[in-house]
């Protein structure tokens, strides 16, 4: 068995970390293109900003890419601690991505609302995917 190479890295983590939620997800990417093809636009239009629609991709990228950013919008609500039987508004998370391709959460309405009330200031959040799956995870941070 080839032994693969150690990477050393060193990380500057805080004396504490204020942690309110930190959650996981994932989901069958034909469960996601069977709602596309159930729903149409209206699904995309629910669900995703106008931003996070511009940058998907067409073809099965486009659903792996659609089915990570569901993931990251159900990570966040449940580190919210809201429920996913609640009136939500799918539009008020957003995922938008960092000029290093790193991911990050960008609340509007009644999920910053909630964020404030509960001293969240920081998501850390990580997304990924596979022809079959996608999956996310989001932590949120206190101040």
């Amino acid at each position: 068995m080839m032994a693969l190479p150690c990477i050393d890295t060193l990380a500057v983590v805080p004396e504490t970390i204020n942690i309110n939620g930190c959650t996981i997800e994932i989901v069958a990417t034909v469960d996601i293109e069977t709602l596309i093809k159930q729903a149409g636009e209206d699904f995309e239009m629910q669900y995703f900003t106008a931003s996070e629609r511009s940058i998907a991709n067409s073809g099965i990228q486009h659903i792996q890419y659609l089915a990570g950013r569901f993931c990251a919008k159900k990570a966040v609500l449940k580190a919210l601690g809201m429920e996913l039987n609640q009136k939500i508004c799918w539009l008020d998370i957003e995922v938008q991505q960092l000029p290093t391709g790193e991911p990050s959460v960008v609340l509007h309405g009644k999920c910053q609302q909630v964020a404030n009330r509960l001293g969240i200031t920081k998501w850390l959040l990580s997304i990924s995917h596979v022809s079959s799956y996608a999956t996310a995870s989001a932590i949120a941070l206190l101040r």
